[in-house]
This record gives C-alpha cells, sequence and structure tokens, in this order.
C-alpha cells in the first residue's frame, strides 16, 4: 500500500514538480528534466505547459521537445495550441500527428492557421491525409468534424468466427474500437455488436442474432451538440456516422461526445460570467482584455439605466436618507434569486429538458417559488427596517418590495432565457446581463415609487 502511494506521488503533478521542472529547464539540465517528465500522463504534462508562462513554456520545448508526442498534442489546450506546434520542429511535429486518429487531427488542425494546417497535413500519410480533408470539409462542430475515419465493419450476413477470424488477421485496427459495424453491400450501416458479445458467443452464431438494440446512425452534417446529447440520452458507446446517402463515413466514440458535452458545459458558465465562452488562465492580458470588455460595457449601460430610474426619486431619497441605505438590499436580493433560476433554466435549456411542452409549468413553480421567499424575507427585512430605523412603515415599504421584486425575478429567470433560445441566440450569451437589470429597475422602482406615495 505505502508502495502504491509512493508511485501515485511520483507522478503528481503539483507545484513542487512544477518548481523542479522550470529548475531543471533554467539549468538547461536536459537529463533531470527528462527524469522529471517522464512518469507524467500526458495530460498532466499538458496541463504543465498550460501552467507556466510562455518563455518558460518555449525554453521547456526547446530543451524537451522531441518527447513530445501524439497524445500530448492532442490534450494541449486550443489557448496553447498553435503556440506549442510553432514551437515543434518539423520532424517531431510530423511523428506525434501520425500517431493519432484522424478524429484527433482534425480536433488540431480546426484551431489552426492555414499555413500550421498545411505544415501537419504535409507529415500524413496519403491515405490520412484524404480522410483527415475529407473530414475538414463538413461544417465546423458537426458530427463529420467529429467522427474517427477508422472503423471496423463486417458483412451482416457473417458470423462470429468469420468476424474474429477477420480482426485477427487485419493489419491496422483502431487503438480502441467499442463495436463491429454490420453494413449491407452499398456499405449502409444494418446494425452493431459489442466486442464482449462477440468474444462470448458461438463462432457459428449469425452476428445479426446478437446485434444491440441502442444501433442508431447520425448524419455527418448533424450538429456535434445534438451528437452529444444522443450519447447522454441513449447511454451510447459508439455510433455510425452516414453520409447524405446512407453510406457508412465514420463513427464517433464516446470520449469524443464526452468532451463536447464537457466543452458546452464550459461554455456556458463562461458566458453566463461574461468573460467569453474560449476564456482559459493561459491567455494573455490583451487577449483577456478583449474578451471581457464587451460585456463589462453592456453592464455599464444597463447600469445607467438602473441609475435613471434611481433619479427619478432624487427628492425623495434626500428627504430620507434610509431609503439610500435600504436601495442595495432591494436589488441584491432580486439579483440573486433571478440568478438561482436562471442558471435553472440555461442548464435545462441545454440538456433539452426545458420544453415548450413543460414551460408554463416551470415558469409558474418559479413564480411560486420567488413568492414564498419573498413573504418570508419580506417579513425579516421588514422587522429589520422596523428596528433599524424606528420606522414602522418603511418596514412595510421594503417589504413589499422584496416581495415583488423576488415574484418579478423567479419570472424572469426563466422567460428571458427562453426568450432569447427561441430568437436564435444562446441563452447563456447574454441572459444574467438583461435579468440583474429587470430585477435592478423593478426593484429600485417599486421600493422607491411605494416610498415616495406612502412616506412623503
Amino acid at each position: 500500500m505505502a508502495e502504491d502511494l509512493n508511485e501515485t506521488e511520483e507522478e503528481a503533478l503539483d507545484g513542487n514538480r512544477i518548481d523542479a521542472v522550470l529548475d531543471a529547464v533554467g539549468a538547461a539540465d536536459r537529463p533531470a528534466l527528462d527524469a522529471l517528465m517522464e512518469p507524467l500522463h500526458a495530460a498532466d504534462i499538458a496541463d504543465l505547459l498550460e501552467q507556466i508562462g510562455p518563455s518558460d513554456r518555449n525554453a521547456l520545448l526547446a530543451l524537451w521537445s522531441h518527447e513530445i508526442d501524439g497524445e500530448i498534442l492532442s490534450e494541449i489546450s486550443d489557448a496553447i495550441r498553435e503556440e506549442v506546434i510553432e514551437a515543434l520542429p518539423p520532424e517531431v511535429l510530423a511523428e506525434a500527428v501520425r500517431d493519432l486518429e484522424t478524429d484527433d487531427v482534425v480536433d488540431i488542425l480546426e484551431d489552426l492557421e492555414e499555413p500550421q494546417q498545411e505544415l501537419i497535413l504535409d507529415a500524413l500519410a496519403d491515405a490520412d491525409r484524404v480522410a483527415v480533408e475529407q473530414a475538414m470539409s463538413y461544417p465546423e462542430y458537426s458530427a463529420g468534424r467529429l467522427m474517427q475515419r477508422e472503423v471496423v465493419v463486417a458483412p451482416e450476413h457473417w458470423t462470429v468466427g468469420e468476424a474474429i477470424d477477420f480482426l485477427r488477421g487485419a493489419e491496422h485496427l483502431p487503438d480502441q474500437f467499442y463495436h463491429v459495424i454490420l453494413v449491407d453491400p452499398k456499405m449502409e450501416p444494418k446494425g452493431y455488436v459489442t466486442l464482449g458479445r462477440v468474444l462470448s458467443s458461438r463462432r457459428d452464431m449469425p452476428l445479426r442474432e446478437i446485434e444491440e438494440d441502442s444501433f442508431r446512425t447520425i448524419e455527418a452534417t448533424e450538429p456535434e451538440a445534438d451528437v452529444a446529447y444522443m450519447f447522454n440520452q441513449y447511454h451510447l458507446i459508439s455510433c455510425p456516422v452516414v453520409d447524405a446517402s446512407d453510406r457508412l463515413v465514420g463513427v464517433i466514440t464516446i470520449d469524443d461526445a464526452m468532451n463536447v458535452l464537457d466543452e458546452e458545459h464550459q461554455e456556458d458558465m463562461l458566458r453566463l460570467a461574461g468573460v467569453g465562452d474560449e476564456s482559459s488562465i493561459s491567455d494573455r492580458v490583451l487577449e483577456t482584455t478583449r474578451q471581457r470588455l464587451p460585456w463589462l460595457f453592456v453592464n455599464l449601460l444597463t447600469a445607467i439605466l438602473a441609475s435613471m430610474v434611481i433619479a427619478q426619486f432624487e427628492n425623495a431619497i434626500a428627504q430620507l436618507v434610509a431609503l439610500a441605505v435600504l436601495m442595495p438590499i432591494v436589488a441584491s436580493m432580486g439579483g440573486n434569486a433571478a440568478t438561482q433560476s436562471l442558471t435553472v433554466a440555461v442548464r435545462a435549456l441545454a440538456t433539452r429538458d426545458l420544453t415548450g411542452a413543460n414551460v408554463v409549468r416551470v415558469i409558474w413553480r418559479e413564480t411560486a417559488v420567488g413568492l414564498l421567499n419573498g413573504v418570508f424575507f419580506a417579513v425579516v427585512m421588514g422587522l429589520v427596517s422596523w428596528f433599524w430605523f424606528g420606522d414602522q412603515v418603511l418596514g412595510l415599504v421594503i417589504a413589499a418590495a422584496m416581495v415583488v421584486n423576488l415574484v418579478v425575478a423567479g419570472m424572469a429567470g426563466i422567460l428571458v432565457p427562453v426568450m432569447m433560445e427561441r430568437a436564435g441566440v444562446d441563452p447563456a450569451l447574454a441572459s444574467g446581463t438583461f435579468v440583474t437589470t429587470v430585477t435592478d429597475v423593478v426593484g429600485f422602482f417599486v421600493f422607491l415609487g411605494l416610498a415616495a406615495v406612502v412616506l412623503l
């Protein structure tokens, strides 16, 4: 047990190892660098390259670049991949991409400029280059870009024994595959069988009799988000990809589908925060500023709108300073409540759980939740304001404003993203800004308006 723990520590990427790597790079100590990097998984090496600065990264690659292989290259973040590729000697890059499946090569090419793309394509064997170029001809973010061309197929009339003999005699098989796809003479997929069923069945068993019930196909032009949803919804392990004539052109495996889901979730979180959909800790200062500035500007405009509402009641605020003290509480509670509903709505839209069939019920639920929360916090803030400022009527005013704003927050948190999606806009892109604006404007208007009418 102790030996296992020691081995785990030796292979871990932590602060101490990163410092040791940088020390070895600074001393140009290649043997020490090799000893530190050798136990690391490809994903950990990619993380290390992302966590260090550009100058250290270039120095490390100059000293260790001949050890970069295809697996490491495919794990590197899009934010620095082009920089890493430019730093690699042509012969190292050529050897690295030859180790990759076509879907991994396409994933790398998508984010590169044309000179870098040509550099990688020139390094491929003719057959692989044709396969990659065909995949690149499909629309961006489509199943055709996501699939790998390496597919294991068998005629639909074969038996288990014939399939096993074929697999044993094949010169080239994908590094990882889960199904043998059954095709007709036109190369149209008709079903598939798992390797487990093939290995556990009698040799004379027809493959058609051990087919999986989960079989379905995906068109090459289908959006990758729909592909990821299908894998998640129907618990698929792999799925054949067909062209417009229903001919088999590739296969998508679960690891690629889950990568898409992970990227979609990351994009939603980044967009909700208004920092762009491709932000990374590896981004440079100017790039990060460019991504964040537009949404900060939009927030400035919406803040000015809320301030214009406040300006309409400047006389009331001047006469009763307590209003200025309590205003932020009303706005903050509404904003937080709206963000809760908004997060649920954006997630439900992404997973297709929120549809036209249940949207009214969900809006009603969030409105009711807002009402109940509003009543609870109305009582709390009403009592706090009464004892704080010694004014019972002021307590009633903020209590009423709290109820109204939390009800509106619950409704807006659902309605805004739903309306944006129906307008063809990503609901994660700007929903937060609009929802916060609604709760600020309503909160300030109701609270200050009631105060002006009742207290003055």
